[in-house]
């Protein structure tokens, strides 16, 4: 019929703009455009075993802390974030940090926003190990644009390393980090939760400022 012949190219048409429209946004920008719209962030908060990933997370989240058990795999934790009376929503991944589990880290890096290595700072023996470990992920092309947040943890034990001696540790200069990426090293205590508020305002900032919220 003419009905069906005048809308056939119609429907051809608009498929063709939409195609041209996807094309040229990039998938890139149409990810942010989603995330903008929700205010969310991807953060990927991985270190060594016994570093106190969970504990970060639980008390950024006003959860208790009491008895946590290492963690097998990972956990997915939601929580609403405010800085500057605007809500963000965070999906933080925390990942175990056991030897066996890191080779599965690289399941984890799409569409981070931002990677938070937590060390435990008192842990100088295992150092070099946590430098090594750190350097290969600021080498994977997955997270080359996320911004770095280093949690320096556990300050409020003795013996604990301070920011500037874990910076130093770890090998962490503007050349090593990436000179295009955002990064911070911060002193903190999970246990305490001292600090951690001050580096999560720092990390959610970044990333909003980056993606254009």
């Amino acid at each position: 019929s003419a009905a069906c012949a005048c809308s056939q190219p119609q429907r051809q048409r608009g498929n063709e703009a939409v195609v041209e429209y996807f094309s040229n946004m990039g998938l890139l920008s149409i990810i942010r455009k989603v995330k903008r719209k929700e205010r969310e962030m991807r953060l990927l908060m991985v270190g060594l075993d016994n570093a106190g990933k969970t504990t970060v997370v639980r008390r950024v989240n006003g959860e208790d802390i009491t008895g946590l058990a290492p963690t097998v795999g990972f956990h997915i934790k939601t929580m609403a974030y405010n800085v500057g009376g605007v809500s963000y929503r965070l999906n933080v991944w925390d990942v175990g940090g056991q030897r066996s589990l890191r080779g599965y880290w690289r399941n984890y890096f799409e569409k981070t926003d931002a990677l938070v290595w937590v060390v435990d700072s008192g842990d100088v023996m295992r150092m070099d190990e946590c430098a090594a470990e750190l350097s290969a992920l600021l080498g994977e092309e997955r997270l080359l644009g996320a911004t770095l947040l280093v949690l320096a943890n556990k300050q409020d034990l003795s013996g604990a390393l301070s920011v500037d001696e874990v910076s130093k540790r770890l090998g962490l200069t503007g050349e090593s980090v990436g000179k295009t990426r955002h990064w911070q090293v911060a002193a903190c205590s999970a246990a305490t939760g001292e600090g951690l508020l001050d580096a999560f305002h720092w990390v959610v900032s970044d990333v909003a400022l980056q993606v254009h919220f």
